[in-house]
């Protein structure tokens, strides 16, 4: 039996952008339907207002951090259907990006919107007048699941319009719904798959992955009284989103959101599902995990002796409440890890007898 040492890359998880966000929360605008899911209003802490008094707003915001020494923002229009908005509407949006600009509050915006409220004109109106990303709802990439959900487009739909806005000469983010109605753990990563090993066909600058939860007030919360949906349990939901977010990772794909945000009515109106607040500690820490173990299992090695491992991983290496302090124990961690710069991961284990 003897000792080797090796190393393993772990890739700094890229930043889509360092630009600092001011959003713009339109609940429900512009959709053409109500998804089963859906409950805006509760999952941006925002209830539906006059569109000219969310505007407002949204100027005062950016003229304060002005007035604040703060440099100037990226407007995001979110929630809704930001294309499918009535003309005027979309134009007061745009006007007040335009105003924005022209006094130096704002340098840039991006919009989410579904696949099928994206065509060219759509696409080179945004991209004129001055939108750097849109993000689209895709939620999936299967035609069942997307069925089943009720979105009312197909996979093809949905990898058409990210060909589209990409074509436009726009940056592409993309929404996935893990534990959607019709979307198994294999289809959630087959999805992720898509948009990280298939560049060729779909080339997205961001992910955020939104595990599905059942929200009071939306269809998908009678399905669930009636026994007709079941939603992931936290930990199938961990371990897909661990492997999803180590293939984003070694893509370079930034995964900008995991989960909902925890707004005020949140747990009021939360009846099931995989929410935590802690849900991307858990999930990076549980995919270090996999990457040391793996690489381990592929040397035919047991039984770590020492492990470094960067800084910036310190955050979660150990998990929530240090719930992976055992099975970092199973792999024959002793003592704690060394903490480094850089980016590499560097180990000493026992070679198999």
């Amino acid at each position: 039996m003897t000792n080797i040492l090796f190393s393993l890359p772990w890739p700094l998880p890229a930043r889509a952008t360092r630009q600092p966000i001011v959003p713009v929360f339109l609940p429900y605008a512009g959709c053409p339907v109500r998804c089963v899911f859906c409950a805006q209003h509760i999952q941006t802490g925002r209830n539906p207002a006059p569109l000219a008094a969310t505007l407002k707003t949204a100027l005062a915001v950016l003229r304060h951090r002005r007035e604040q020494g703060l440099p100037p923002a990226e407007l995001a229009f979110y929630g809704g259907t930001f294309t499918a908005q009535p003309p005027a509407a979309l134009r007061a949006c745009l006007n007040l990006f335009e105003t924005a600009c022209r006094q130096g509050l704002a340098s840039t915006f991006r919009c989410s919107t579904r696949p099928d409220a994206v065509d060219t004109p759509r696409l080179a109106l945004l991209r004129d007048a001055g939108c750097s990303m849109v993000e689209l709802g895709i939620q999936s990439f299967d035609d069942a699941a997307l069925a089943a959900a009720r979105r009312g487009y197909d996979g093809a739909c949905a990898h058409a319009a990210c060909q589209a806005v990409t074509a436009a000469g726009l940056r592409l983010g993309v929404q996935l719904m893990p534990g959607m109605p019709g979307v198994t753990p294999e289809i959630f990563l087959r999805d992720v798959s898509r948009l990280c090993t298939n560049p060729a066909a779909v080339t997205a600058h961001a992910v955020r992955f939104y595990p599905c939860v059942v929200m009071e007030g939306t269809e998908l919360a009678r399905l669930w009284r009636e026994g007709r949906y079941i939603p992931w349990p936290l930990e199938t939901t961990l371990d897909a989103l661990a492997e999803a977010w180590l293939m984003a990772l070694h893509a370079r794909m930034p995964v900008i959101r995991m989960g909902l945000a925890p707004e005020n009515d949140l747990a009021a109106a939360l009846l099931a599902g995989p929410w935590d607040p802690a849900l991307g500690t858990r999930v990076m820490a549980r995919a270090l995990f996999r990457h040391v173990r793996r690489g381990l299992e592929a040397r035919g090695l047991r039984g770590l002796i020492r492990l470094e491992v960067p800084r910036r991983c310190q955050g979660y290496f150990w998990g929530a409440h240090s719930e992976l302090r055992a099975a970092w124990a199973g792999l024959g961690l002793a003592t704690p890890p060394v903490w480094s710069t850089g980016h590499l991961i560097r180990i000493e284990a026992r070679s198999a007898p």
